[in-house]
């Protein structure tokens, strides 16, 4: 497999961005901690998988990771050009935003981000 097609959805992070606070929800069930000086921040957890295939369990960084309050939890997904899921990958990412099928080479490529609650990407 040509790892370049495995980076390109990592390099399109960075093209999208969020307006702050545009994904917390009035009535958020997530975790509050407090720091050294004693301001809040809300994290929660997303469930983490680098690498999944369609019909397939994960296969690559498999796990949870902690989004804090700049960051969302996500699941991006590339289809083919048949529209049959191709790859799935998960994880915490700062600035995400709901994307649908955006073109990527000879695939599409969609991100969906949730802050509701604790592995709320685990159903997106």
């Amino acid at each position: 497999m040509d790892k370049s097609l495995l980076l390109g959805p990592f390099i399109l992070f960075c093209c999208f961005r969020v307006v702050p606070g545009f994904l917390r929800e009035k009535h958020n069930i997530a975790q509050t901690v407090s720091d050294d000086d004693n301001a809040y921040t809300e994290i929660i957890q997303c469930r983490m998988c680098h690498l999944q295939f369609s019909g397939e369990k994960c296969s690559r960084g498999r796990g949870r990771c902690m989004a804090t309050l700049q960051e969302a939890c996500m699941v991006g997904n590339i289809f083919k050009r048949d529209g049959s899921l191709w790859l799935t990958f998960m994880g915490c990412l700062k600035n995400c935003a709901n994307v649908e099928n955006i073109k990527w080479s000879a695939y599409l490529v969609s991100f969906r981000c949730c802050r509701g609650y604790d592995l709320c990407n685990e159903g997106l």
